[in-house]
């Protein structure tokens, strides 16, 4: 007798993963959040194509059988470990790759936009008001990138083609990345300030108002990585009393985020709604990275982008 194909579980996000791919090798069980825990013990595998939800952390903690592989559609997982998950023997794998240089782009751009006055000059062209003023050059200033895995790599590789010198600070110190004892000096030198860390105990809220206060006044910090990196009450002090000349934050605590936070009002803040990875054709790209990675898996064949769960991050960064 033929043997069953293995059941594939997807917490669905709007719109779906293209899964054609895979059509008589995988039983494909859709489910929203509200049924993820009912349906986890049937399933072998899990896609968490909703990778904004925290369904399954709360979920995973249940009785029952749970999928031997977890794939999460986004570079970070702190959406979704819990104790119960990092104790257990599942398989976890993240997207990493797919934004890495979408990211960098995005940074880049951020800096080339602050360091030209680009805002402001669209600002006076909306009130046809003719303002000359001088801009600031990006090559030989100094940026300190918080963050040494893939999407930080390509950050510091991205400044360097512009010119800027960059240093790159990691969890532990190796050739061409600075450790942690490092960071503070490094900060209070840096032109750009760029947070690309992933969310663990040890980075949560580190940029708070000791980090910013020993930040130059011309300063300017960007946040790519997790919203929870930075205490946002800090840096809204840092921006009210121009300890810092601006910021750029892509995440944020609470997303969406709302629409009476004080921070869509903040002198010199640049909002952004999480989209510094999301180029076209995003969304198929993760797609199919995950569909080759269940050949892989179901060939038997070790899986790439494992995750430390202990760490919350795909080690060799």
């Amino acid at each position: 007798m033929t043997p069953s194909p293995p059941t594939l579980l997807v917490l669905d996000a709007d719109p779906p993963p293209r899964l054609g791919r895979l059509t008589g090798r995988a039983r494909i069980v859709h489910t929203d959040a509200g049924h993820l825990a009912e349906r986890l013990p049937e399933a072998d595998a899990l896609l968490v194509w909703d990778f904004t939800s925290h369904a399954v952390r709360e979920a995973w903690p249940g009785d029952g059988r749970r999928p031997r592989w977890v794939h999460t559609a986004s570079a970070g997982v702190d959406h979704l470990m819990c104790p119960e998950l990092a104790a257990s023997d599942t398989v976890v794998t993240n997207a990493r790759g797919i934004f890495d240089q979408p990211i960098a782009e995005y940074v880049a751009a951020l800096v080339l936009a602050v360091a030209k006055d680009l805002p402001r000059t669209l600002g006076y062209q909306r009130e046809r008001t003719w303002r000359h003023r001088e801009s600031r050059r990006v090559a030989g200033t100094r940026a300190c990138v918080v963050g040494s895995g893939p999407i930080g790599r390509a950050i510091a590789r991205t400044l360097k083609a512009l010119g800027v010198t960059t240093a790159l600070v990691g969890r532990l110190p190796r050739t061409g990345i600075h450790g942690p004892d490092d960071l503070d000096r490094l900060v209070s030198r840096a032109d750009w300030v760029i947070a690309a860390a992933p969310l663990t105990e040890r980075t949560y809220r580190m940029f708070d108002a000791r980090r910013f206060g020993m930040m130059q006044p011309s300063a300017f910090f960007v946040n790519v990585g997790r919203g929870q990196l930075v205490d946002e009450d800090a840096l809204a002090e840092a921006l009210t009393r121009r300890w810092i000349a601006g910021a750029a934050l892509d995440v944020f605590a609470t997303e969406p985020l709302p629409a009476d936070s004080p921070l869509w009002e903040l002198p010199e803040l640049i909002v952004s709604p999480h989209m510094s990875g999301d180029t076209v054709g995003w969304r198929d790209e993760l797609g199919l990275q995950f569909v080759e990675l269940y050949e892989r898996w179901a060939a038997g064949r070790s899986l790439v982008n494992v995750v430390d769960k202990k760490r919350g991050y795909v080690p060799g960064h």
